[in-house]
């Protein structure tokens, strides 16, 4: 064997005995498989198998496990930021005629996507009074979709009765999703609440360096996971997490604090 041949078909090194306490930084794009057979039933494995780096690692897996048992949620994904998160269930989930609530307290962002992106596209949304509770249930009309709630809120820091505003949504037939960012799950598990989606901006609290950049969407139910999934496949917003957010080096910095 040549040694140009040596250089790429190097001796494997067993991994068995070996195990540290912090879950290592896995960086790839192609998978390797032990045969062809275990090749071609690549797509099986779903949106779970290791497939290709993009769709996942032990690195990015192993925080999003943390995250969706501190939530007590179904599954968790990870995307470049809070902003990405929102903007990823209000693509996913809201088409031309939908309506969005949001209270008047949300992330800016959020708000200037809904203004500057959905609404050009037949997508309206209204704004609520962070502090109405129930009587929410007064703005879900037929076309209200989804509801989104932020507590505390941006800025202003109100304190909204999500539960109530929960059931109200759910009884109208309306997605729920809540910002989480501020309370994070330690101090409030949406999802125990009733709603659909937790979101996180992780660059905050959960990071607690203002050294990175990391936002997540915890579902309470798979098939909601799934729709997700199927748009960041579409998007490739994925793409942006490897190569622009340096993913995998920010995964193990909150799995190891």
């Amino acid at each position: 064997m040549q040694d140009l041949t040596r250089c790429v078909h190097h001796p494997a090194v067993s991994q068995e005995g070996f195990a540290s306490m912090a879950v290592p930084t896995y960086r790839a794009s192609t998978i390797v498989y032990p045969n062809a057979k275990s090749f071609s039933q690549r797509s099986k494995r779903g949106f779970d198998g290791y497939t290709y780096g993009l769709h996942g690692t032990p690195t990015t897996r192993t925080l999003e496990a943390k995250l969706t048992e501190l939530h007590r949620g179904v599954r968790t994904i990870l995307v470049p930021s809070g902003q990405a998160a929102a903007s990823m269930i209000l693509l996913t989930f809201l088409l031309p005629g939908d309506k969005v609530l949001i209270p008047d307290n949300v992330y800016s962002p959020v708000r200037y996507f809904c203004n500057d992106y959905l609404k050009p596209r037949g997508i309206d949304h209204e704004v609520y009074d962070p502090l109405i509770g129930a009587g929410i249930s007064d703005q879900i009309d037929a076309r209200t979709k989804l509801v989104w709630v932020e507590s505390p809120g941006s800025g202003t820091m109100e304190v909204q009765d999500v539960p109530a505003i929960i059931q109200a949504a759910k009884s109208k037939g309306a997605l729920v999703a809540c910002d989480n960012t501020w309370a994070t799950p330690l101090l409030f598990k949406p999802l125990s609440h009733g709603a659909d989606f937790a979101v996180e901006a992780l660059t905050k609290y959960v990071g607690g360096h203002s050294d990175l950049l990391l936002g997540s969407i915890t579902v309470a139910d798979i098939e909601l996971r799934q729709r997700i999934k199927l748009v960041l496949r579409d998007t490739r917003w994925s793409r942006f997490d490897f190569h622009r957010q340096h993913y995998h080096h920010q995964c193990p910095a909150i799995t190891h604090a």
